[in-house]
């Protein structure tokens, strides 16, 4: 704000990523400072949960965008590619909330976006709890990698049941299997009573720092 004062030069703000191109979100800076614009005139922008379920206004979630320019695809890369791209939306890996006038707020990077990286082949830990979460016993999840001497990392599920559930770790790994490719169900499961959160999301690295050896 000073700077603009200062210097009586017109400033934009804007959301974008290789993947999109361009711009998504463009507004003077003034409109909404803070903010990160609202979406252009060719791009939808809408804010997701673990479900790619659209939240409410002003609830946290996944930045999701469509239209005209947005990217065809990773190079040699088809499972990335229709990850990213899952119900006709490109998912972004950026967490933001929408306001009442419909101004675009980022708020970090998600931390899921990071890789397992297990024997070669790459595993998205938000696709593996998007499975579980399905899965009618499964109360809450959070997908992790963990040193492997085999495999380099491996894919951990530290999970919470729902009571009375008398789910074992395999059967939650052959769930897993039999809805994606078999690579990326866990190979190790964990059942705890429940998992550390921030801000009502589950705090990753706290899972991490208890749950990774």
């Amino acid at each position: 704000k000073r700077l603009q004062e200062e210097t009586n030069a017109i400033f934009w703000t804007g959301f974008g990523q290789a993947e999109t191109t361009a711009f998504v979100t463009a507004s003077p800076a003034s409109e909404r400072l803070g903010a990160s614009g609202q979406s252009t005139l060719i791009n939808s922008v809408a804010i997701v949960n673990e479900l790619d379920e659209q939240v409410p206004t002003g609830e946290e979630g996944e930045i999701v965008v469509r239209g005209e320019n947005i990217f065809l695809e990773y190079w040699n890369m088809p499972e990335a590619t229709a990850y990213a791209q899952r119900n006709s939306w490109h998912h972004t890996g950026d967490i933001g909330r929408l306001d009442d006038d419909g101004f675009l707020w980022y708020v970090k990077r998600k931390a899921e976006k990071e890789l397992i990286k297990t024997g070669g082949e790459n595993v998205y830990p938000g696709e593996v709890e998007s499975v579980l979460l399905k899965h009618a016993e499964i109360k809450d999840c959070c997908v992790i990698g963990v040193p492997d001497k085999t495999w380099g990392e491996a894919v951990k599920a530290v999970c919470v049941l729902k009571k009375e559930s008398k789910l074992s770790e395999k059967e939650v790994s052959d769930y897993v299997g039999r809805q994606i490719a078999g690579f990326k169900k866990p190979r190790k499961v964990e059942f705890v009573e429940k998992l550390p959160r921030e801000n009502d999301k589950v705090d990753r690295e706290a899972v991490k720092a208890k749950w990774g050896e």
